[in-house]
């Protein structure tokens, strides 16, 4: 390695620190979630504590969930910037470029990723640290998240879980609201076999005194939160006020550039949220409801995010999708088939992959049957085999007695890309999705000149 240049921003350096946290503290995009996943507080405690307690120099809003939380936490960024404040936002995983996990909104914009000069420095002064507490991935990128939204002094920062919410690294912070967006079968091994567990680990993000906000009232799970909120917390569920059918989440729905119709329950969510806030004068910008309801419509554009039913190309038009469990797929996969149905579309593609721990079974009979299918295999070792996949595919109709839908394997996410826009007509639809890992080869693909 060459030497290092401390002070003195050098690229060959920053690539090998980037390499080193990725490869010595494994992250879930890099290794499987039990291998990557330390769950406990007292090591991030302990780098909060020697970082100069960074998490408690903003306010902020935590976030957690099966599905939804992402956008979730996209919309209050957008929705807290628009009404005049510095708004630091922390979510995962990226799609891109690992700088994606903390960005910074001004109000009105713009939305400026953490610098690569402030993470080489950041590597650099605390690396003996991450090897004296044994840091995961997910707890050295929290530690460099709130040190710079410290640094920079925002007035707010909406922090996302990275798995579950009560052992999570990011459950150090006393937020000034907790919301939890939806449950759903995801990640067993680490949260429990059973939505009424995995509730219950969600639920570890309440705090004593905080106001929370529950996406989806569940049958199954909403005596959880009922539980633990009961002489805890105020509690309120989302879409008792703003159902997918309230006016004003149509209207807003109606111009806001994430076109996945599961938004609506997430912007209900915001909503309910905004109303809580805005009674402290700290969020009094969010009284303005013109203002709010114009950045809820602007936030990916506001917040700059990618891979939530995102139109990336035209003629023919490309939808890319994270969504990757069944409560996610099925609803993707419903409006994709709404969307032959009512004629949008006269065919539908999907390229598709999975990571080998997800629950194809449960998924493969919510897939489209009317869509032809390239199934993939993205660049990690998670990754299902695509010809796993196709032979799956297959077996669950012929044991059913079923004629089998089109389907093939097309190896790598850039060959089936390149495949279905040979053969699709410009006026048809391609579907991208399953995964993350799929979604950011996708947009590497169609961001080349």
């Amino acid at each position: 390695m060459r030497q290092k240049r401390c002070g003195t921003f050098d690229r060959q350096v920053y690539e090998e620190k980037i390499r080193d946290i990725f490869s010595r503290f494994p992250s879930v995009q890099k290794a499987s979630f039990k291998d990557a996943y330390k769950p406990g507080l007292e090591h991030m405690l302990e780098f909060d504590s020697r970082l100069g307690h960074p998490s408690k120099a903003f306010r902020s809003i935590h976030v957690a969930g099966t599905n939804g939380k992402g956008s979730v936490a996209s919309m209050m960024t957008a929705a807290l910037s628009g009404c005049g404040l510095k708004t630091g936002l922390y979510t995962s995983p990226h799609i891109i470029d690992f700088r994606e996990r903390a960005r910074i909104v001004l109000p009105g914009g713009p939305c400026s990723l953490i610098p690569e000069e402030y993470v080489y420095g950041f590597l650099l002064k605390w690396e003996k640290t991450f090897d004296e507490l044994d840091l995961s991935f997910f707890e050295i990128t929290t530690g460099l998240a709130f040190r710079w939204f410290a640094d920079e002094k925002v007035d707010v920062a909406v922090i996302e879980t990275g798995l579950g919410g009560r052992l999570d690294s990011t459950n150090i912070i006393t937020p000034d609201l907790s919301i939890i967006t939806s449950i759903g079968m995801d990640h067993c091994d680490q949260l429990g076999d059973t939505l009424e567990k995995i509730a219950g680990e969600k639920a570890g993000i309440i705090k004593k005194g905080i106001p929370a906000v529950i996406g989806v009232k569940d049958p199954a799970t909403a005596p959880v939160f009922e539980s633990k909120a009961r002489d805890f917390c105020p509690l309120t569920f989302a879409d008792a006020l703003y159902p997918p059918s309230n006016p004003l989440v149509e209207d807003i729905f109606g111009g806001m550039d994430l076109g996945g119709e599961y938004q609506k329950v997430n912007l209900g969510t915001v909503l309910a949220a905004a109303d809580i806030l805005r009674k402290d004068n700290h969020y009094s910008g969010l009284d303005d409801r013109e203002r709010l309801a114009d950045s809820l419509r602007r936030t990916a554009e506001i917040t700059d995010f990618h891979g939530r039913w995102e139109k990336i190309s035209s003629s023919p038009d490309v939808i890319l999708d994270i969504g990757h469990n069944p409560p996610a797929l099925e609803k993707n996969f419903s409006q994709l088939e709404d969307y032959l149905k009512d004629g949008k579309y006269p065919s539908l593609t999907i390229i598709y992959g999975v990571m080998a721990d997800k629950d194809l079974d449960g998924i493969i009979p919510l897939m489209p049957r009317e869509a032809t299918w390239l199934f993939v295999t993205p660049d990690t070792p998670r990754a299902l085999p695509s010809g796993k996949i196709l032979e799956k595919f297959r077996s669950w109709f012929s044991s059913r007695g079923l004629p089998s839908p089109n389907a093939s394997d097309a190896g790598t996410v850039d060959e089936a890309i390149r495949l279905a826009l040979k053969k699709i007509t410009r006026k048809g639809l391609i579907y991208i999705g399953g995964s993350t890992f799929v979604v950011s080869e996708a947009v590497s693909f169609f961001r080349k000149p």
